[in-house]
Parts: C-alpha cells; structure tokens; sequence
C-alpha cells in the first residue's frame, strides 16, 4: 500500500486535495504553493504540468497553463523545483500531465525524474491503460511510481474493475461527462452504482467541485474530493497567498 492510498483509506471519507498548476501565477509559485498547502488541512496535493492543449480541462486551467508556459515554466524546471523541497513537504503529492509531455520528456527519463522529486503518482487522462501496461508500468515499476486512472460514471464495470486491479493509491472519479471547472451536476446513482462494486481502491471525485457544499457533496459518496479552478481563480486573484490559501481551504474542510 502506497503512502497516499494509506493517507486517503486513514482519512475515511474527508479527503480534500487540491490542484493547481506548476508556474502560476508566477515562475516560483510551485514551491510557494506547496509550501502553504503543507501547513494546510489538505490531505493530499495535485500539481498539473502545464500542457498547452490540455483536453480535459475548462477555460480556467487551460488559462493557468498558458500563463505558466508564458512565464517559461517547463517540465525540467518543475522536477528542479519539486527535487529541491520534496524533504521539506510531508504531505503526499502527485502530477497531472498529459502523454505528450510525458514522450517529449522520454518515458524511462520521466519516471526516474518524478522519483526523484518525490513523486510516487500520476495522473496521464489521455495514457490509455492497455498502452501503460505495455510501454510503461515495467520502467515506472523500476522507479516506484504508479498511476491514477480516471473512470466517469459511465465507464464499464469491466474497465472499472481493470484500472481497480492495477491501482496503488485511488481512482479519480469524474463528476459527470464534462470538463475540469464546469457546473455540471454530481451524478449521484450513478456514483453509487460504481460504489457498490466493492473496489479495493478509494475513490476521490473531481470536475466541478468548487465549494463546501460540493466537497460534502462528494464526500457522502466516495472518499474524498479535489478541487482544481475554484482555487486556481482565488490565487490568481490573491496578494497574500498566505492567508488566501489558509482561508480557503478552511472554508472548505473545517
């Protein structure tokens, strides 16, 4: 069992993560973020590499990777960044990415940079699971790193059932048929259904959670809950991100 998975199963059902995406607003923003969001009452942190056509994601984070690209962040000043504070963060953290950066990187380089960084889990949307298993799981096996696939709740019970099999830390389970930001509706039967499959995995809800109603929302019916443009839009608006981030996730996880 992973470090995180254990974090999220020591947690129960009041997980709170948080995503934001590397060089936002500012080149050195990732170290400052995470150092906040370590003091924190976080469970765990998702930090996204900027992608500049990132398909899964609404306006708003598509908007904070241009910016991040703009300010001249990449993928090797983040693992320089990540490896220069990982002893100082104690609290689990992953990237969010998309396979194109991943290859541009090289797959066995891209793994053994994560792991030196201090990250143990990945979240590729568009890394389909027959290629992980072919093309990737031996190397990132080598390096200790793992992903985590994301379902919606009209993945198959089949499929779901696959990605539970090969899963070290959780599922990442879409609201609904949208994108990252939107105000789409928490699928609720169709969230108990794939509950009631028994998986080994916890499942944490992401894709327009924005608020405590929506984490309560999400926290009734899985493990957990992340949430991604509602804060990117509060620190993209802060001068004291201190405070602002504190603030916020104290709204939202008391």
């Amino acid at each position: 069992m992973s470090t995180l998975q254990q974090t999220i199963l020591n947690n129960k059902n009041n997980n709170l993560s948080v995503f934001f995406t590397a060089g936002f607003p500012k080149m050195e923003s990732t170290k400052e973020i995470l150092a906040i969001l370590n003091t924190s009452n976080v469970d765990f942190i998702e930090i996204g590499i900027p992608f500049s056509d990132p398909l899964a994601d609404g306006p708003v984070i598509q908007h904070s990777s241009t910016i991040a690209l703009n300010n001249g962040m990449t993928l090797e000043l983040l693992f320089a960044q990540l490896k220069e504070v990982k002893d100082k963060i104690t609290k689990p953290y992953l990237l969010m990415g998309y396979l194109n950066s991943l290859l541009a990187c090289g797959i066995e380089t891209f793994y053994r940079k994560c792991s030196e960084g201090g990250v143990h889990h990945i979240i590729i949307p568009d890394l389909p699971v027959n290629e992980y298993l072919e093309e990737h799981k031996s190397i990132a096996d080598k390096f200790d790193v793992s992903p985590v696939f994301l379902i919606t709740p009209s993945t198959s019970e089949a499929r779901i059932k696959e990605i539970d099999q090969i899963s070290k830390a959780f599922i990442y389970l879409v609201s609904g048929n949208t994108t990252t930001g939107n105000d789409s509706s928490i699928q609720t039967e169709a969230i108990k259904k794939i509950q009631s499959l028994n998986l080994k995995n916890p499942l944490i809800i992401g894709f327009g959670i924005k608020n405590k109603a929506d984490y309560s929302a999400a926290c009734k019916l899985g493990n957990g809950a992340i949430i991604g443009s509602a804060f990117i839009n509060m620190i993209s608006g802060s001068s004291d991100l201190q405070k602002d981030i504190l603030s916020f996730i104290g709204q939202i996880k008391d």
